[in-house]
């Protein structure tokens, strides 16, 4: 837990560090003081927009338990279990199933499910995922994530602002142009330095023993990949910064989705999971 601390604070200070030498090196002071402010709006932003962005990229709005009422009965139930504060509870209208957590502290986080997932998943295998997403809450994994997915934004969105840039034709929109291509993987590498694989097999696993059926948990994850194979989302904005969340990657494993892919194979996180529960291999 104190390692995700740690690590976002080496992220932002490493983030930090990069935008006043990009600052300094193309404007010397002056570029030095534009860096300063930016560093501050990317962090401030990253760290306390994250959940907004993430759930903004969803789509996602704030429910309540009579509207849905099985999803707090089994958010409740797990929170009790795990000794944290329940979370916020969301939807997003997304057809693809999947979910993920957000949020910079157990008492402000959020978990989000789709209507998709809402749909294929009975109530063993739902509570399976909120296992899941909640022992991401527990073990602050959350924190790193969704910096990470704040940062990664920030970066896409200066991309994005890179044309309104005052430079010339020509050789302006030439450059334009490559700080887009550079940004975009910037943004991407950000993410894949912050998020390690691991965390999903250690979620996989906590949450099992939170709620004492990992076989559950397999089967929703078979469920979810299909339901991501059959439903892509795509790879853009937003979107593409905040995917490293979910459960189970939600983009096609090509073009900017592999890019910012950060997720295991479903199938190892299965073979883990059953062999938790005793099934042979």
């Amino acid at each position: 837990m104190h390692g995700n601390v740690l690590r976002t604070a080496i992220l932002i200070a490493v983030l930090s560090s990069l935008i006043l030498a990009i600052g300094a090196a193309v404007g010397r002071t002056a570029g030095l003081a534009i860096a300063v402010v930016i560093a501050f709006g990317v962090n401030g932003v990253a760290y306390f927009c994250s959940d907004k962005i993430a759930l903004s990229a969803m789509r996602a709005r704030p429910v309540s338990e009579w509207e849905y009422p099985q999803l707090y009965r089994l958010v409740r139930e797990l929170s009790t279990v795990a000794r944290t504060p329940a979370p916020r509870l969301y939807v997003s209208p997304a057809l693809q199933p999947n979910a993920f957590a957000t949020g910079r502290n157990r008492r402000r986080a959020a978990i989000c499910c789709t209507e998709g997932a809402l749909r294929i998943l009975d109530p063993d295998e739902l509570r399976g995922v909120l296992g899941h997403e909640l022992s991401h809450v527990h073990n602050r994994d959350i924190l790193i994530s969704s910096v990470a997915a704040g940062m990664a934004t920030m970066i896409t969105f200066l991309a994005c602002f890179a044309w309104l840039l005052p430079f010339g034709r020509g050789g302006g929109r030439l450059l334009k142009l490559l700080i887009m291509m550079v940004l975009g993987p910037v943004a991407a590498l950000v993410i894949q330095l912050a998020v390690a694989r691991a965390r999903e097999y250690q979620a996989d696993s906590a949450g099992s023993q939170l709620t004492g059926d990992p076989l559950a948990l397999a089967r929703a994850l078979r469920k979810i990949e299909l339901g991501t194979t059959a439903h892509p989302l795509a790879a853009s904005g937003q979107l593409a910064a905040a995917g490293h969340l979910m459960i189970v990657g939600p983009f096609r494993s090509a073009g900017l989705g592999r890019l910012f892919s950060t997720h295991p194979p479903v199938a190892e996180r299965v073979r883990r999971l059953e062999s938790l529960a005793g099934v042979p291999c």
